[in-house]
């Protein structure tokens, strides 16, 4: 899996060939990958906003999250990443008819998985919570996923690029739809028991 997390990250398009081109037997272990590689971001953010901090404006403290309170975020984080990423590839295969390819639902979250990679990778920034700097990262990390995704879609899943385009352009949709729904369910559960608490150290 790690040639898989480099590859997305330097030669894209060869690595997206090796995909298509495995058995499906091969292809399905790659369903655990989103599962092993939403670790680390929520890792990085437990310990970044327990034993780092992070400062607004002028007010130089840092604020700093309890250690119960960021271990219960941190494990919504990492289970809210694996569904996003298991629900958008379960659209890929659901798509998958409208636009002549062939897939299976094993495909799809591997699309899904190896296209979020970059958010994967650049979620380590929490290990160090700086808002402009995570924004920044954060655009650039948003930008090579919708990349690889639009690179990736016709080449797995063997339709031309025209077709490709148009498949990759309704995941995209689906995908904003999903965030939307996710920040929604945020506000519920913070309402519901799931609110951050603060230290006072």
């Amino acid at each position: 899996m790690i040639q898989h997390l480099f590859g997305m990250l330097t030669k894209p398009s060869a690595t997206w060939r090796t995909v298509a081109a495995m058995p499906e037997k091969s292809r399905n272990v790659l369903v655990l990958y989103p599962c092993i590689m939403a670790v680390f971001p929520a890792i990085a953010w437990y310990y970044g906003t327990s034993h780092v901090g992070w400062t607004v404006g002028s007010y130089n403290e840092a604020i700093r999250l309890t250690t119960a309170s960021a271990f219960q975020i941190s494990i919504l984080f990492y289970l809210v990443m694996v569904a996003a990423v298991a629900a958008i590839g379960f659209f890929i295969h659901w798509m998958s008819d409208t636009y002549g390819a062939d897939s299976t639902i094993a495909k799809g979250i591997v699309i899904a998985g190896l296209t979020a990679t970059p958010l994967f990778v650049t979620g380590l920034v929490g290990f160090y919570p700086t808002l402009w700097l995570d924004l920044l990262i954060g655009v650039a990390a948003v930008s090579w996923s919708v990349y690889l995704m639009y690179l990736g879609i016709p080449i797995v899943m063997n339709i031309p690029e025209e077709r490709g385009f148009l498949f990759s352009s309704a995941v995209l949709a689906i995908a904003l739809v999903i965030l939307v729904c996710i920040m929604v369910v945020s506000i519920l559960a913070w309402e519901y028991g799931a609110a951050p608490a603060f230290t006072d150290a």
